[in-house]
């Protein structure tokens, strides 16, 4: 009797053959290979950097620009609007880097601190228009008698300070003496009348061992013991013209 034949086998056998065929096949297929960047001519280049040097350029006038506008914001903040001196924060900041200078390279100098005579009558009589006239004539005034060296500013309302290089204490107050009598000297008519006023100024000196706060408060107390000395001297006058 004959056995019958084994398909199993076979088709194994054709499995096989099948998977082997396509595992063969496989390495035929194509793979796209990405293009290359088309090469940049010359001219793109020289282009490519000028536009670079000239953004560079832009930026930095921007820039030299923006510190101007920082100078002059920082000059403002520094500045009596209706002076043209320096205020309390730019005199301080004078006076500060004036000691640091005098500690280093042991110098010397003189603090004035003025306060205008009985400016608020004036006030009350002509306005505040005419104090503000007062006070740019005296502070025209001081800043004619003083080097250029020298320091006018005002600490506020009406009154003033004076940084001056390079003083003895005699030839210190005797300054001051001197510009009590400029202030005292000018003569203003509001209203048909002639106006005047005096002024009153403490001293205190400079040197290696100052502080900026100290030195303040010295000659504004200089200044008082000096106004309380001039109450019977005539501060105003108004005399009808």
């Amino acid at each position: 009797m004959k056995k019958p034949k084994r398909a199993a086998p076979a088709k194994a056998k054709k499995g096989r053959k099948t998977s082997a065929g396509r595992s063969r096949a496989a390495p035929h297929r194509l793979t796209k290979r990405p293009a290359k960047p088309a090469r940049r001519s010359a001219s793109d280049e020289d282009g490519a950097k000028n536009s670079v040097k000239a953004t560079i350029r832009d930026l930095r006038t921007k820039l030299k620009q923006a510190q101007r506008r920082v100078a002059e914001l920082e000059a403002a903040a520094d500045t009596d609007f209706l002076l043209d001196i320096p205020n309390r924060r730019g005199f301080e900041r004078e006076l500060a880097r004036a000691i640091a200078y005098m500690k280093r390279y042991r110098a010397t100098g003189a603090l004035i601190v003025l306060d205008v005579d009985r400016l608020k009558p004036i006030n009350d009589s002509f306005g505040h228009g005419a104090g503000d006239e007062v006070l740019k004539a005296i502070a025209t005034t001081l800043t004619r008698q003083v080097r250029a060296s020298d320091v006018v500013g005002r600490l506020g309302g009406d009154e003033f300070a004076l940084l001056l290089w390079n003083l003895s204490g005699t030839d210190a107050k005797a300054k001051a003496v001197a510009f009590e009598q400029a202030v005292d000297e000018l003569s203003f008519v509001f209203r048909g009348q002639h106006v005047t006023a005096g002024a009153s100024a403490g001293v205190a000196l400079l040197g290696a061992q100052s502080d900026p706060g100290r030195a303040l408060e010295e000659a504004d107390a200089a200044m008082y013991v000096r106004k309380a000395q001039r109450r019977h001297e005539p501060r105003i006058r108004l005399v009808g013209s």
